[in-house]
Formats: structure tokens, C-alpha cells, sequence
């Protein structure tokens, strides 16, 4: 009779915890791991409630009829797809079948992608989650120019940046603007705006003018125990940074994405944060 799994609990452990995919002793072993680690645990707990999140989404699609073509009545009806024109499709499909096998096991590691590829493949999320490490932990200077000189702030940071500059109300959220700096980010300027929220916790706002014009979904990304949102919209790039759950995160990502793009007033420029 074997004994304990006697591996140390790691990141794949961890998510397959969150997708219900451990058997009975390893589940064990994490759960007893995630009570002796409560930041982890809240990070995990996070991730379940995300995962519910997206299921509960996604749920009205799964519940949609197969389409008639696609049934396998249909598909075996005699006739309804002559050899002769079958051949073709069936070579295409082995083709498909073989390059998908080998981008499934070449991109095996895109379906929870490492941080470190991750940020090594966003530069603007790499040197965000750079310019948080650096600032969050100052007590005298944590920004340039703070929250009480927001006109001067707000037009500042536009000029240098060449493209109008938003300050996010994230009050509802529970954080406050602190303030800002100017950052550089190699041939060019970016912004960083610093908030934080009753308990200490500081979040930041880096942008800077990136090189897509279109749009791109939420990109997560974890290196260690800071968490970052990035995106990209209408030229600008877009990462927010905090040491804080994924779902309270994801929160301030779409209201931030929302002021941003003009869906939702933002405090105006002229009001000091409380």
C-alpha cells in the first residue's frame, strides 16, 4: 500500500484544485497546504469563484441545440455525404487532426500560460508590474505630482503623453487616487497613476501608447504575489497592478476599461480624490 504523495504542493497542483481535477489524498494534501497558506488560499478562492463566474456565463451557449446538419442522425444518413465528395474532407480532417495534436502539445503550456512567458511576451505588463515592485513600497514619494493637483496632474501626463489622459473613479471600488508619475518606457513616455484602499492595499494604472490600434481581450498575469490586468484599446496599452484577488482585480480592470473608452463617468479632472 502506497503512502502520501510525497511531492511538494505547486502551481499545477493548485490548478487542478481550482478545476476539480486532484483525487482524494492530493486533495486532501492541498486543502491542509491552503490552510497553513491564507494568502494563497484567498488567491484560490478567487479563482474558484472566477471559474464559477465563467461557467455560469457560458452556460446559456452549452444549452443550445445541436444544429440539425450536425446531428448524427444526418451525418449517418446514406447519401447525405457521397464518397466521392467525402475524400477530400476526410484528408483535409487527417491534415487538421495531425498540425492540431501538435499545436496542442507545442502550446500545452498557453492554457495556464507561466507568468514568466506571459510577461515576457507583454513588455507593457513586464514593465508595470517593474514600475509597481518599485513605487508601491514608498512612504515619501510614492508619486510626483498627488491627488490634490489633479488638473495639474491630468493635463501633465497628457501632454507628455500625447493622447488625452484619464484619472478612474475607482471610489466605488474602495481605492483612491494618490497621484502620479511620468515613467520612461523605452523611446517613450507612460503614465503611472497610484491609488490604495482602506486597508493599505495600493493599486497602479500604467499606460502608455502602444502599437495596436484595435482592440484585445483582459490578458492575467502573476508574478509571485502581484496579479496584473493588461489590454489594449485604440492605441493605448493598458495594465493594472495590485497585490489582490484576481475577481477584486478583474473589477477595477472593466471599470477603468469603461471611464477609459467613455462608458462610464469618471471623476472630472478638477475634482481632488477624498
Amino acid at each position: 500500500m502506497s503512502g502520501p504523495d510525497p511531492r511538494p504542493v505547486g502551481e499545477d497542483d493548485l490548478h487542478a484544485f481550482v478545476d476539480g481535477r486532484l483525487d482524494t489524498p492530493r486533495r486532501a494534501m492541498v486543502e491542509a497546504w491552503l490552510a497553513e497558506h491564507p494568502e494563497a488560499a484567498g488567491r484560490i478562492a478567487a479563482d474558484r469563484a472566477m471559474r464559477e463566474q465563467l461557467r455560469a456565463r457560458l452556460a446559456p451557449v452549452a444549452d443550445e441545440p445541436i444544429p440539425a446538419r450536425l446531428r448524427v442522425a444526418n451525418l449517418t444518413r446514406p447519401n447525405a455525404f457521397p464518397v466521392a465528395r467525402w475524400r477530400p474532407f476526410a484528408a483535409a480532417a487527417l491534415v487538421f487532426l495531425t498540425l492540431g495534436a501538435g499545436a496542442g502539445w507545442i502550446g500545452r503550456g498557453l492554457v495556464q500560460p507561466s507568468v514568466t512567458t506571459l510577461l515576457a511576451s507583454e513588455p507593457a505588463t513586464q514593465d508595470a508590474v517593474a514600475a509597481f515592485r518599485t513605487f508601491v513600497s514608498e512612504t515619501v514619494h510614492p508619486v510626483e505630482v498627488r491627488a490634490n493637483e489633479m488638473p495639474h496632474l491630468v493635463q501633465w501626463l497628457t501632454q507628455r503623453l500625447g493622447r488625452p489622459l484619464v484619472a478612474p473613479d475607482l471610489r466605488r471600488l474602495g481605492f483612491r487616487l494618490m497621484g502620479g508619475r511620468l515613467l520612461p518606457a523605452g523611446s517613450e513616455p507612460a503614465a503611472l497613476l497610484m491609488y490604495d484602499d482602506d486597508k493599505g492595499t495600493r493599486l497602479t494604472l500604467y499606460s502608455r501608447a502602444g502599437t495596436d490600434a484595435g482592440r484585445t481581450i483582459f490578458r492575467f498575469a502573476r508574478e509571485g504575489d502581484v496579479a496584473a490586468f493588461s489590454w489594449i484599446d485604440a492605441g493605448m496599452a493598458y495594465v493594472v497592478t495590485a497585490r489582490t484577488p484576481e475577481a477584486r482585480l478583474l473589477g477595477v480592470a472593466e471599470a477603468v476599461d469603461a471611464q477609459v473608452r467613455g462608458l462610464a463617468p469618471a471623476r472630472p479632472a478638477g475634482t481632488a480624490a477624498p
